[in-house]
């Protein structure tokens, strides 16, 4: 891709939930200012000894990733559903997505995330609030798109 660009309206977000939505759903109708973001990871450990040497190793990491939707967003039904199902047989169901950011040429796998964070009813004020909910993954790679 010769120029890259911010443009983030032309993104896409697929996300399936084994046993219960095997097949992808697109996530749509994100808030205004807040569609999804992940937190900063520590993917090493480092320490000084008393001697003043540094040693450092590294870790695996997982990555929380929180995904903010319109309180009218169609694709909340997706959330509620996977957190009803985990609430009624008391057992996690994992998810996989394809994130793709035409702008900069990216597509991102995310394997095995688990539902972490979950808003049960919107925030209700002068208009009703978008809804935050958090999956964490076992990994998320990058690639070219």
């Amino acid at each position: 891709m010769a120029d890259k660009t911010l443009t983030s309206a032309n993104s896409v977000y697929m996300l399936s939930v084994r046993s219960l939505f095997p097949a992808p759903q697109q996530l749509q109708e994100y808030a205004a200012d807040d569609a999804f973001s992940t937190e900063q990871v520590q993917p090493s450990e480092v320490v000084m000894g008393v001697d003043g040497v540094m040693s450092a190793g590294w870790l695996p990491t997982m990555t929380p990733q929180s995904i903010t939707l319109q309180a009218n967003s169609a694709s909340a039904e997706i959330f509620d559903a996977w957190y009803a199902a985990s609430k009624a047989v008391r057992e996690l169901y994992y998810a996989d997505a394809i994130i793709t950011l035409p702008g900069l040429g990216l597509v991102y796998t995310c394997t095995k995330g688990a539902l972490t964070g979950y808003t049960t009813i919107v925030g209700v004020k002068k208009i009703l609030q978008p809804r935050t909910f958090t999956i964490t993954w076992q990994s998320i790679e990058p690639a070219p798109l």
